[in-house]
């Protein structure tokens, strides 16, 4: 239960819910014992009336009036009766809207507070942690811990409130009866927990099954050009029949299993309700009880079958709720080390420099910058060259406060990057990543994606004009607000950049990081994107990533990167004098070029 303590502050916030839940389950109980009473005082009256009117006889007046007297009493039974199961049904209609409510609440607190918490971890976090047990976290193990905050915490309720007053009053009416027809009541609990733990076990298997299934689907759809290619189609459709083997066995295992469920509760029920009418029997010979003693008990039995029943279920919730909580504190415990010294607000005039930067990826140990130092004057521009792993994105998360360097500081406007509030930092940068990631929305909404909740078309359309887009999304048919697929899959690779490119300059940011936005297009939609660049980076510092030297011509200054530390620095003219790396990557790649003509 100590993972679950957490959870006592969502508990306390809606502590009216609970309370209410709580003295509705009682007034509930009330009217589930009060008609068992009427059955019993009912039963006895009408064996005692009878017994009476078979004194006199048939078709006398006092037969009659006896007859009428009866029937009148009946119905007033039944009515209490009926009114008592209306009561109780309304009262369980409040249970559920207090307390599977208040469930629903902490269900939507609990997934805001780890979405919240998500959203302040460091790059690293997201780095070592799957996107898939992200989403697991936030999903299936909130819904189990709901479940034990709803059904199991309400069941549990009842069981504590419904026990104690009914077996309180089974024991003041007769003792020997009340302790005989409960034997088989703890036997029925454990069996139910154990054949629980063995659905939960197999149900959980299935879950595997299915997700693996599930997966090899959408790899199979998602790849079926490769599939049909290499002609695997039959081989594809013999592993696919394969997993769902492996599921169809799972399935009928769990089927089996359940197929013990209510044969178990009712064998157990039928011998509990047997032995009552036995020992009640004996004693209604004996002249100890009335008949409808033996009718009350019998109705106490079955008011008790369920909640013992579920003492099983709700063990074997609050295992797994338990199971699910320690895993979602194990990421709520994480904290954030990228934190602000001095949580400076200001605007930046962009200056960066960069003193023996030197950096290690905590997750893997890869040494990626040893000894780095540049500067770049506010509204200079500097291309940072290299082959790939040299460490020049490494740079870009770095500036970006993304991590924090190992070694060395950076420093803009000659204040150290850590005194700066990071929100107000990384609103003056634009960055344009190499992967591009555009949202399934409307390309209004990706441009503007960096400006805040109210959007200034005007913004976003001088926005695409500079990215040199703006004709090419005019040309849809509905504009800017033509929705994209799943991650831009509607645009073009040229299209996405430069849409990328729109969204970083449409926050008119200071500085402006280029992270290889261009590695993934050709030549002509490259020359189309560095004439644009060439305009956008005007007025503003300006960090082209590449391992194209096509890219640095743009720059006022380059530096060329290998294996994290800096090999040359200059001018394009100069570095081609010096005849190094530099010159050696321009040769090479301007022959491939020509080739590739």
């Amino acid at each position: 239960m100590k993972p679950l303590w957490r959870l006592n502050k969502y508990l306390y916030k809606y502590k009216l819910y609970l309370f209410l839940g709580i003295v509705f389950t009682l007034i509930s109980n009330i009217f589930v014992i009060i008609p068992a009473q009427l059955v019993r005082i009912a039963i006895d009256y009408v064996v005692e009336s009878f017994s009476y009117y078979q004194v006199y006889e048939e078709g006398s007046v006092v037969t009659e009036l006896a007859r009428t007297v009866f029937l009148k009493y009946i119905l007033i039974f039944g009515l209490l009766i009926l009114a008592m199961a209306l009561l109780r049904g309304l009262f369980l209609f409040l249970i559920r809207q207090t307390i599977i409510a208040m469930s629903r609440l902490i269900e939507y607190d609990l997934k805001n507070e780890i979405y919240q918490h998500y959203q302040q971890l460091p790059l690293a976090f997201f780095r070592q942690n799957s996107t898939g047990d992200l989403m697991a976290r936030i999903t299936e193990d909130v819904s189990k811990v709901r479940m034990y905050l709803g059904p199991a915490l309400m069941y549990g309720i009842n069981l504590l409130i419904l026990f104690p007053l009914v077996i309180g009053y089974m024991l003041t009416v007769n003792v020997p009866l009340t302790l005989y027809s409960l034997i088989p009541l703890p036997i029925l609990s454990v069996s139910i927990y154990l054949v629980n733990n063995m659905i939960n076990e197999r149900s959980e298997k299935i879950q595997r099954s299915l997700s693996g299934l599930s997966t090899f689907v959408q790899e199979a759809f998602s790849g079926i050009r490769v599939i049909k290619s290499f002609v695997r189609e039959t081989d594809s459709a013999r592993q696919f029949d394969k997993a769902s083997e492996h599921y169809k066995e799972k399935s009928i295992s769990l089927t089996r299993v359940q197929s013990l469920f209510f044969p178990l509760i009712l064998a157990l029920i039928g011998m509990s309700t047997i032995i009552t009418v036995y020992v009640g029997g004996i004693q209604v010979i004996e002249g100890g009880i009335g008949y409808g003693v033996i009718a009350e008990f019998i109705l106490y039995v079955n008011m008790l079958t369920w909640p013992v029943t579920s003492l099983g279920w709700v063990t074997s919730i609050v295992q797994r709720a338990a199971a699910s909580q320690a895993r979602i504190n194990e990421f709520l415990d994480q904290k954030n080390d990228i934190l602000s010294t001095e949580n400076i607000v200001r605007d930046i005039e962009g200056s960066i420099k960069v003193e023996n930067l030197s950096f290690v990826y905590p997750d893997s140990g890869i040494r990626a910058l040893d000894k780095v130092s540049f500067e770049i004057g506010s509204g200079q521009s500097l291309a940072i060259i290299g082959t790939t792993g040299s460490g020049k994105s490494t740079i870009a998360n770095l500036l970006m406060r993304m991590y924090d360097a190992s070694e060395g500081r950076i420093l803009i406007d000659d204040l150290d990057i850590r005194s700066y509030d990071i929100a107000n930092l990384r609103e003056q940068i634009g960055y344009v990543p190499q992967d591009v990631f555009l949202f399934s929305d409307s390309i209004t909404n990706n441009i503007g994606f960096g400006l805040g909740k109210e959007l200034n078309v005007e913004q976003i359309e001088k926005a695409a004009k500079d990215a040199d887009v703006y004709q090419n999304i005019v040309d849809f048919p509905k504009g800017f607000d033509t929705r994209l697929g799943e991650r831009g899959i509607t645009l073009s690779g040229g299209q996405k950049q430069r849409v990328s490119i729109a969204r970083a300059i449409a926050k008119s940011p200071r500085i402006l990081l280029l992270d290889d936005c261009l590695s993934a297009v050709d030549t002509k939609t490259e020359n189309a994107i560095l004439n644009a660049l060439e305009k956008i980076m005007k007025g503003r510092t300006s960090i082209i990533i590449s391992h194209r030297v096509s890219s640095a011509k743009l720059a006022d200054q380059i530096i060329v990167l290998n294996d994290g530390k800096m090999v040359e620095k200059g001018t394009h003219e100069d570095l081609m004098l010096a005849k190094g790396t530099y010159a050696e990557l321009y040769e090479k790649q301007t022959q491939q070029a020509g080739e590739v003509e």
